[in-house]
């Protein structure tokens, strides 16, 4: 027979703690499963939260205590029962049983019961997704305070898998929804500093020195053991949260993170991770020592790009599932010079290809140059922005691999069209030509990036009268388009951007000949003298 939410509001309002008890717990267990409820329930649905919540004011047993944040969690599920759990003191209740309540003094009880700390941290976790007065409620009370302090306790045993996992997750929802609460994390908290701690744990590092590091447990050993599922789960939350801290960065200027390292893009923070991080992360595919370049071990690098390629070639949701790893190859090229010399290697190999276009073709180079042109602007200025990287941002390099129509695109967003600006910070290294680049580099055409045929010239056998002609036509086909907004016309103003030509310098510019009438006249004369 099934339990009526009636019956177990009437066990309630008894007062007693056994038959609340035992109401609860079958109520729990019939309910476990569902993640929405009737309608015409709805109202006793919230009287027994209500009932609930007022029990967890009381000092009540574990096993009570546990019984009623279970059903809270249960009632959380449905977003037609969120009534009497979103309000400020309802989530501050929660928050104290989670001991993440700023009110608490930061102090963790010398006992503290793990079973209830991880059903709060669900209920939690439950009304910051689902009810945006849970968010409020959240962000005012602080919340992502009182869990960073129990993150600085992540080399402590007395937390479980459960507890670290559900404080990643609850931190993750909050800098997902609450740009205030990401900018307190990155800011006030030191973010950044304190997740790449928490990750280190997770992934049992130990520093030996500034650059080396090895597994905890693992030393001598020739094949180090992939991650477990647990220290899988939490380093994806911690991944994700740094995701989250790093987007905001980007716009914000966090100042924590240096401003030459921020990107255009999100998780430049990532490209900032040692690359046995990385190694670790990518562990049970990554075969370590099997790829070393300059020294260094490539396998992540060589997995990352890889995998990137993978998701490029299958060409659906590029934005979703692209875009974080290219944003991760091209900071740890930016950052590593190491890096960046393999990934060049693999991703542009001397030119030797001229008779092609740079977008032509199954190469690698060539799919990213493809996305140069992308419909998507983000989808395309990431791939610039990696190419641009790999050509140590250097306009010259960027337009002999990619072609300057590909190429301004971004060059115009950088004020570079001109050419010039400011070199990135980069060794110095040789970019030797192939010969066959050397002997067919005369006969590049520059926009198109390949030889071209020698095409006619047009304009051969016009008298210069006729020449001018045909360009005060094309000015006024341009000025007809530009005055009827077909099209906008541009030009390059001192620092090389692209800037709107206005309609009185278009008509200027039609009102004046190309070709000065009294030319000819002018040179016979100082012939003449």
């Amino acid at each position: 027979m099934k339990m009526d939410v009636s019956a177990v509001i009437a066990q309630m309002e008894t007062g007693e703690q056994d038959a609340a008890l035992a109401a609860l717990q079958r109520y729990n267990k019939e309910k476990s499963q569902c993640f929405s409820f009737p309608s015409e329930e709805q109202e006793d649905r919230e009287r027994l939260g209500k009932l609930v919540l007022g029990f967890l004011e009381r000092d009540l047993q574990p096993s009570c205590k546990l019984a009623c944040l279970e059903t809270i969690r249960i009632l959380s599920r449905d977003k037609s029962s969120l009534a009497p759990f979103s309000s400020r003191h309802a989530v501050q209740t929660l928050a104290r049983h989670a001991a993440v309540s700023l009110g608490q003094g930061n102090r963790t009880p010398e006992m503290p019961d793990i079973d209830v700390i991880v059903e709060a941290l669900k209920c939690l976790c439950n009304l910051v997704f689902n009810s945006s007065e849970a968010q409020e409620a959240a962000a005012q009370l602080q919340l992502v305070f009182g869990v960073a302090e129990r993150l600085k306790q992540c080399r402590e045993p007395q937390w479980n898998h459960d507890v670290r996992f559900f404080d990643l997750r609850l931190t993750f929802l909050l800098t997902a929804i609450r740009v205030d609460v990401r900018t307190q994390l990155a800011r006030e908290l030191r973010g950044a500093a304190l997740l790449t701690e928490v990750l280190d744990a997770t992934l049992g590092l130990r520093w030996l020195d500034t650059y080396e590091v090895a597994r905890a447990g693992a030393e001598g050993q020739s094949e180090v053991p992939p991650l477990g599922r647990m220290e899988t789960e939490r380093a994806m939350e911690i991944l994700k949260i740094l995701f989250n801290v790093t987007f905001d960065t980007n716009r914000r200027k966090v100042d924590e993170v240096r401003a030459r390292w921020d990107p255009i893009h999100t998780m430049n923070l990532m490209g900032n991770l040692p690359l046995p991080c990385l190694d670790v992360l990518l562990m049970p595919k990554v075969q370590q020592g099997s790829i070393e370049y300059m020294g260094v071990n490539m396998d992540a690098v060589n997995m990352l790009l890889d995998f990137m390629e993978k998701r490029l070639d299958r060409g659906n949701k590029l934005k979703e599932t692209l875009l974080p790893s290219l944003n991760l190859l091209t900071e740890s090229a930016r950052i590593h010079r190491e890096t960046r010399k393999f990934l060049r290697m693999k991703v542009l190999p001397p030119l030797r290809d001229v008779r092609n276009k740079p977008e032509e073709g199954n190469a690698l180079r060539n799919k990213l140059v493809r996305l140069m042109t992308h419909i998507d602007t983000d989808v395309k200025t990431c791939a610039a922005e990696f190419l641009f990287v790999l050509c140590k941002e250097s306009v010259s390099r960027f337009i002999k691999y990619t072609g300057y129509g590909n190429a301004a695109g971004l060059l115009a967003a950088r004020g570079l069209m001109r050419g010039g600006g400011e070199p990135g910070l980069y060794s110095e290294d040789e970019d030797s030509d192939t010969e066959e680049y050397r002997e067919a580099k005369p006969h590049i055409n520059p926009v198109t990036g390949r030889v071209e045929d020698e095409q006619p010239n047009p304009m051969e056998g016009m008298t210069e009268e006729q020449k001018e002609y045909e360009a005060m036509k094309l000015v006024n086909m341009f000025d007809k388009l530009s005055r009827d907004h077909v099209i906008q016309p541009m030009k390059l103003d001192a620092d090389g951007k692209m800037t709107k030509l206005e309609p009185h310098e278009l008509h200027c510019l039609s009102q004046q000949p190309f070709i000065n009438p009294h030319q000819d006249e002018e040179e016979e004369e100082e012939h003449s003298d």
